[in-house]
């Protein structure tokens, strides 16, 4: 079974996990997302049982804005239900802060130094480690060359948004349930907002000012999401209200999008032909850049970490250490092939040879992520860091609230302005109940 349908399986089949704060001991209870890299470590983490026989693996994977929410949840009620859990370098420095992870201390043989800089940085906070890299990524665009051939379209290795526009218009044909582009529409300050989040940036767009007003309301923010919005209702996928990233990525492998701008992650899974049928057909070119053209860069990881909460800190460590490892990485190629190993991470992976022949983006990637800036220059100063988030315990909520309305202007609901008024409106109430304006 594909990893795009294995993840589909498990995402229905453990959604619904009950699980309990009385584990044998021994058992390690370990949440994470139902994307195609963790579905392998899923599969392949029969090796790790076999090398530690006194350690057990019981896995909840759920859909990406289900796990935040449970995850969320425990780990902040310190409840114990997961001694391994999958976060990002957004919640790594806020957590760490709040007392609520266990600082992570690899040995000489782990080489930590082996781990990208961008991405190590990101998840520490006060010079200590809080979470080891799975994988991780920054943005990039995915194009059918087949597409662009027929149509006589050749894409710039640095496109802007009106360029996409046009080409997605001529390479759209809905009778035969091929769409120009596919974009995040589902809700979530993790889904969509963080696809729109990184627009509106290029557009010279930002979410707060320097005194922590919103500026959602601002030009920049209206011509961003009249884009988006126009893109998808004339060259979209219908159900584009439903789509996150494995939904677009299914969508891409299957030859159903023309253009999809979305993680770096995605290229080991549509350059494989045992996941992509137009593994032979894709191109890939940087993310697209709006009238602004600078503003902080998409850069985003995946990574495993320990809750204080944990019963067995010591157990838990031993797993994300084997999990993260350059072992593992090499486990991934001997057994699914060295275009499916995890991204982004590792100087190692890049290095080999086998890697660079099996994965003609890798080098793209690679200086994507060193170069990936999320404390970039906006157009206005702005008070907060990150580049398809914002750096503060509010956004979950606030994030998640504006993921709502926004999606609300593709199913028609709202137009663009009332979506922003409201939006406007309901973030400056969350910030002002928090504290953080007045």
């Amino acid at each position: 079974m594909s990893r795009l349908k294995t993840a589909c399986t498990l995402a229905v089949l453990l959604s619904g996990s009950v699980l309990s704060t009385a584990q044998a001991a021994g058992t390690l209870t370990i949440a994470t997302v139902n994307n195609g890299d963790m579905i392998v470590m899923r599969q392949l983490s029969q090796e790790f049982e076999k090398a530690h026989p006194d350690i057990h693996l019981n896995w909840v994977t759920l859909e990406e804005n289900v796990l935040r929410q449970r995850v969320t949840t425990d780990i902040a009620m310190k409840t114990g239900q997961f001694d391994v859990v999958t976060i990002g370098n957004y919640e790594v420095p806020i957590w760490a802060k709040q007392g609520w992870l266990t600082e992570i201390k690899p040995d000489a043989a782990y080489d930590i130094n082996d781990v990208l800089p961008s991405v190590r940085e990101a998840l520490t906070s006060d010079g200590k480690l809080y979470a080891l890299p799975f994988y991780a990524e920054s943005v990039m665009t995915y194009y059918r060359k087949d597409l662009f051939q027929k149509a006589g379209l050749t894409m710039p290795d640095a496109p802007t948004y009106d360029q996409i526009r046009q080409f997605a218009d001529k390479i759209t044909d809905k009778s035969g349930q091929v769409y120009g582009i596919c974009l995040r529409g589902k809700p979530g300050w993790g889904e969509n907002m963080a696809y729109v989040s990184s627009l509106a940036n290029t557009y010279g767009a930002q979410w707060f000012d320097m005194s922590w007003k919103p500026m959602l309301t601002s030009d920049a923010w209206k011509k961003a999401l009249t884009w988006y919005v126009s893109a998808l209702k004339e060259d979209g996928p219908p159900g584009v209200t439903s789509n996150g990233f494995n939904e677009n990525l299914a969508l891409f492998a299957s030859g159903h999008c023309g253009i999809w701008i979305d993680s770096t992650v995605a290229g080991g899974l549509l350059f494989d032909p045992k996941q992509s049928q137009v593994a032979d057909k894709v191109g890939f070119a940087s993310a697209p850049k709006g009238p602004y053209g600078k503003g902080p860069t998409w850069l985003w990881s995946w990574s495993l970490a320990v809750p204080v909460s944990s019963h067995q800190g010591t157990d838990a460590q031993t797993f994300i250490t084997w999990a993260t490892s350059k072992e593992y990485v090499k486990l991934v190629a001997d057994r699914k092939g060295w275009v499916a190993v995890p991204a982004g991470t590792r100087a190692s992976t890049y290095a080999a040879p086998e890697y660079q022949k099996a994965a003609p983006f890798a080098s793209f990637v690679l200086n994507a992520i060193k170069t990936a800036d999320p404390s970039g220059q906006t157009a206005e100063p702005r008070p907060y860091t990150g580049a398809q988030f914002v750096g503060i315990p509010e956004f979950q909520a606030v994030g998640t609230q504006v993921g709502q309305t926004v999606a609300a202007t593709l199913s028609g609901q709202m137009t663009v302005d009332q979506a922003l008024t409201a939006a406007q409106s309901s973030v400056t109430r969350s910030l002002r109940q928090s504290g953080r304006a007045k």
